[in-house]
């Protein structure tokens, strides 16, 4: 968890306004050398998963320290190539794995020479259609596999992600006749509750490969996705990146093995990289009371200018991120508090439990005015943020070697209404 007294966060906040983000280059720097370190050390090709931040300092230091990239739509893929990621396929810099072809995404894979990694069967036929010429990879749901909470579930029934197994003759029947050689699987399993989990669930998936890899003879690469665990809670042991390495060993050897040919192991995480090097810095605007009644207990609501239009985690899933107060208020006695948003939405708030309900967090009790800092929201914050009410976007910082650089303007109603036309169809 980033020290939020390393950083002139009123300042910061007088001149960008609040929420913001702020993103600590040096952190974040220090966990991807650590990961691209274990990638080089077992002989891996690592990429970062955009989804997960697609700031553009972000990815020019994945690009420095020698990732790839997994683009989810045609406009990630873009964002990759203006911040100096290369195109071309097999291998390809940055693979494109999207569930279905929206907007540029198959423009984007014909232009720019990337590979598609198809999530659902008539993708092919699309690729076809649309004149695509080279490899494909395909993801498959492996049948198991969740988040942290079901609601994140990455495979198994309950799963949109990937093909189901019964339907990849068909797809590599298909992809044989349009000509595209199938040169990577993929499949991803999510984080799961726990670490030994995660473990599990990679060695199982590490069997299903073994199985696949004689029906699909130009595969050459396999893609284990991401999910690597990020420790959100003060108590949660941090993952150790040692057995990560040692399951690589491993598969890479069984692969090559039963595929009789050598096989590159890929692995994809985002919110593992990015997660605890980003905070989300908001100013309470007042505190009220609820008294306890036949229907439920009281409350104290601390009320911030943050809201799920900026971190959405909480109200989509319950997902905990640790809150603080900084400066001053924060030597005040604690008691239980709720932390709520400005929106006209009762799912507004940031202290709730994966059952979705509030969940009172100890605070040094806040006064107007003061700032709260929520932490490890590098992951998912600003690139899953909406203008809900017309919101404009919260500012982004990037914090290193002592200096702050906006690298991303709060947005203005200019911004909103200027895509806003009135044409004949």
């Amino acid at each position: 968890m980033l020290d939020a007294r390393r950083y002139p966060l009123p300042r910061m906040a007088a001149r960008a306004g609040t929420p913001f983000y702020l993103y600590d280059g040096e952190a974040l720097r220090g966990t991807v050398s650590r990961f691209s370190a274990l990638v080089r050390e077992h002989g891996l090709l690592g990429r970062y998963a955009i989804k997960a931040n697609a700031a553009r300092p972000v990815l020019e230091l994945m690009r420095d320290e020698g990732l790839g990239v997994d683009a989810g739509s045609g406009n990630e893929a873009l964002r990759a190539r203006r911040a100096g990621f290369p195109g071309g396929t097999d291998p390809a810099m940055i693979l494109l794995t999207t569930d279905v072809f929206r907007d540029n995404a198959l423009e984007v894979v014909r232009s720019e020479r990337l590979l598609p990694n198809v999530g659902s069967p008539g993708m092919v036929e699309e690729l076809r259609v649309a004149g695509h010429r080279g490899p494909m990879g395909v993801r498959i749901n492996p049948g198991f596999g969740h988040g942290v909470v079901e609601a994140c579930d990455t495979g198994g029934p309950s799963s949109k992600h990937g093909i189901w197994l019964d339907a990849l003759p068909r797809v590599r029947d298909d992809a044989k006749a349009a000509g595209f050689p199938i040169t990577m699987l993929h499949a991803h399993v999510g984080t799961g509750p726990t670490l030994p989990e995660f473990d599990t669930n990679i060695r199982k998936l590490v069997g299903l490969f073994e199985q696949l890899l004689p029906e699909f003879p130009d595969a050459r690469t396999v893609n284990f996705g991401g999910g690597i665990p990020h420790p959100y809670r003060p108590q949660e042991a941090a993952y150790d990146l040692a057995t990560y390495g040692a399951i690589w060993d491993e598969a890479v050897e069984r692969l090559s093995k039963r595929a009789r040919r050598p096989i590159q192991v890929e692995v994809e995480p985002g919110r593992y990289l990015v997660a605890g090097a980003g905070i989300l810095v908001t100013r309470v605007k007042d505190v009220t009371e609820t008294r306890a009644n036949e229907k439920g207990r009281g409350h104290t609501f601390v009320m911030v200018d943050a809201g799920f239009c900026d971190l959405v985690r909480p109200a989509l899933y319950g997902s905990y991120h640790q809150i603080e107060v900084v400066g001053a208020g924060a030597r005040r006695a604690s008691e239980p508090c709720v932390v709520a948003g400005p929106l006209c939405e009762r799912g507004d708030v940031f202290t709730r439990s994966e059952q979705e309900l509030l969940d009172p967090r100890p605070l040094p009790r806040p006064e107007p005015g003061d700032l709260l800092v929520v932490h490890d929201a590098g992951a998912y914050g600003a690139g899953m943020s909406s203008n809900y009410l017309s919101m404009g976007r919260a500012a982004e910082i990037w914090w290193e070697n002592g200096r702050a650089r906006l690298i991303a303007r709060r947005e203005t109603v200019e911004d909103l209404v200027g895509r806003e036309c009135d044409v004949a169809l």
